[in-house]
């Protein structure tokens, strides 16, 4: 437990010093978040036809309403959290490649669902929005990263070393098989 914290610990401040420097911005923030704002107003157009994407901007050509997608809102923080977790936790490379996949493609689509509710709920009311947006959304987000990581846990092999849970038909309780 010990090498997976202090690996944890690396990994997140090596992925977030990268993010942080002026060619991670430029080259992996900012096409990130306008990715992400071209996607939201891609699926917003499907039922509203007044919204639209420009660079970080999601705006609505109806009443003016828009939002800046910055750092923190873009799901950038909590993929790196599920990478660093992913890449600390002893477990074959293609199950870390395969978990880092289809975590950020989890971690993107609670995210566009969250630009989306906000761009909608700030043209309802101011208050709903800050509080949804600074509170609401941002526990999510990161209980988002958490739930797919430990059910990524849960789905990596067993290695041989490790007893398989077992199930007594007598009694119903769930153990542990003892390894021989």
């Amino acid at each position: 437990m010990a090498r997976f914290v202090a690996l944890f610990a690396v990994m997140l401040t090596a992925l977030f010093a990268a993010e942080l420097t002026p060619h991670g911005q430029s080259a992996v923030v900012l096409p990130w978040t306008e990715a992400l704002v071209r996607i939201c107003a891609g699926l917003a157009t499907l039922f509203d036809s007044h919204v639209e994407a420009v660079g970080r901007i999601l705006s609505s050509t109806a009443n003016g309403f828009a939002i800046s997608i910055e750092a923190g809102c873009n799901g950038l923080e909590a993929a790196i959290v599920l990478i660093a977790a992913m890449l600390a936790f002893p477990a074959p490379v293609k199950h870390r490649a395969i978990g880092i996949v289809a975590g950020l493609c989890a971690v993107q689509a609670l995210n566009v669902v969250r630009v989306i509710s906000l761009f909608y709920l700030g043209q309802w009311s101011a208050a709903a929005f800050e509080w949804a947006h600074l509170y609401v959304w941002q526990a999510l987000i990161m209980l988002d990263a958490l739930v797919v990581w430990l059910l990524w846990i849960r789905m990596l092999p067993r290695s041989p070393s490790t007893p398989a849970p077992v199930l007594s038909s007598e009694s119903g309780v769930t153990g542990r098989a003892m390894a021989p």
